[in-house]
């Protein structure tokens, strides 16, 4: 058998030993550096992983998750902006908005609302049922506002299309108001300051009852007093007794001149449904969007009172006279139903005159309200009536 002998003199030794040395420093760096970047990469999965879990649980809008979300602008507001020039952004200092349904034939009555309203400070639009527009542009404010237009339509309709929440989620309270009132008694201002002050999420100004077209007594201005949430009725239909705690007899307002804060009205638009355009039986519900207990949160404001005229508009009242909360479950009977969409008396039907037939469907869609009021209830077997336990009108 043959051996090899390696013979190295030093030159040789000291040279593998180098490389040996050099082989084994490169070696031990290949895997320090494999595992620390193993260890990086690690770390900073672990650290994606959490971020996609705090981006998961972020709320953004439906459709803009594709931006960044420092871009994204989740409301707006009927502010008019310049072509060119600065925009004062603090103008309206009140920041309430003004949402009026008007036709021409008020022009007169709708000048002295709007007039008031913008000494205030508010942020007005108008909705035009008459399909007429150009004849405003002689009044002071026309350009001042914002006009909207269509044809034989009620201020529900023009609310649920224009006014959704997120567009006027800058203003602190949106009044929604028929044309036919005489405000002559009555400071915007100081109404604000009111409900501010008593914490009314949903409100209206008493009524003049010397002057005034009348629907539920709770509307009427009561003397010497700032307020009023409640009312009694011992005698005659619609009583109201000390134990009735639910509409119209506490914590109710009628829906001629409404006022709703930012987040009654975020939560009021969602009950207003989209093809019911009359918006009869909603009054009795909206309690519901008090941010709290509707008794101490709604409220008739008597220091602002103003004046219903009740003109018909859109061929009749944009309310039910008399109707109660109570009577809704009625409407499911058919001779009863026949009963309430007559006419309630035969001045309102005239030769040419589409009152009757307007009031007729008012009644038609308060039934088919209440009908599917009543199924969603039902259905929706999460839900609970907090009001479940409250006292109606006798």
């Amino acid at each position: 058998m043959k051996v090899f002998n390696f013979v190295f003199d030093s030159k040789s030794r000291t040279s593998l030993i180098l490389t040996v040395t050099a082989s084994l420093i490169f070696g031990f760096y290949f895997l320090g550096t494999t595992f620390s970047a193993n260890d990086f990469n690690i770390s900073q999965l672990k650290l994606k992983l959490k971020d996609a879990e705090k981006c998961k649980n972020r709320c953004r809008p439906p459709g803009s998750q594709v931006w960044p979300e420092g871009i994204v602008a989740k409301t707006s507001n009927l502010e008019m902006r310049p072509l060119w020039g600065s925009f004062d952004d603090t103008k309206h200092s009140n920041r309430s908005l003004l949402a009026i349904a008007a036709g021409i034939k008020q022009k007169y009555l709708v000048d002295k609302i709007i007039t008031k309203f913008l000494q205030d400070e508010f942020v007005v639009m108008v909705f035009h049922y008459d399909g007429i527009v150009d004849q405003w542009g002689d009044l002071e404010w026309a350009s001042r506002v914002i006009h909207v237009s269509a044809m034989n339509q009620t201020k529900w309709w023009f609310a649920k299309r224009f006014l959704h929440p997120d567009i006027v989620a800058e203003y602190d309270y949106i009044f929604l108001w028929d044309e036919d009132l005489d405000i002559k008694q009555f400071n915007p201002g100081r109404y604000i300051s009111i409900i501010t002050e008593e914490k009314l999420d949903i409100s209206q100004p008493a009524l003049d009852p010397t002057k005034s077209e009348i629907h539920h007594q709770i509307t009427v201005r009561q003397k010497n007093s700032k307020v009023h949430r409640r009312y009694f009725k011992l005698r005659g239909g619609g009583r109201c007794y000390e134990n009735s705690t639910g509409p119209p007899c506490f914590g109710w307002v009628e829906m001629m001149a409404p006022v709703f804060s930012r987040v009654a009205w975020r939560c009021a638009w969602y009950l207003i449904q989209n093809d019911l355009i009359h918006g009869w039986g909603i009054d009795f519900q909206l309690g519901y969007c008090a941010q709290g207990d509707r008794k101490q949160k709604v409220g008739v404001v008597d220091a602002e009172y103003i004046v219903h005229l009740g003109v018909p508009s859109l061929g009749g009242s944009n309310h039910a006279n008399n109707v109660s909360r109570t009577s809704h479950m009625n409407t499911k009977n058919s001779s009863y139903t026949d009963d309430l969409i007559k006419p309630l008396n035969s001045s309102e039907t005239h030769a040419g005159d589409d009152r009757g037939e307007v009031r007729k469907q008012s009644y038609i869609e308060m039934r088919i309200f209440w009908r599917r009021w009543d199924k969603a209830v039902e259905n929706d077997k999460c839900w609970v009536d907090r009001y479940a336990n409250d006292q109606k009108n006798g």
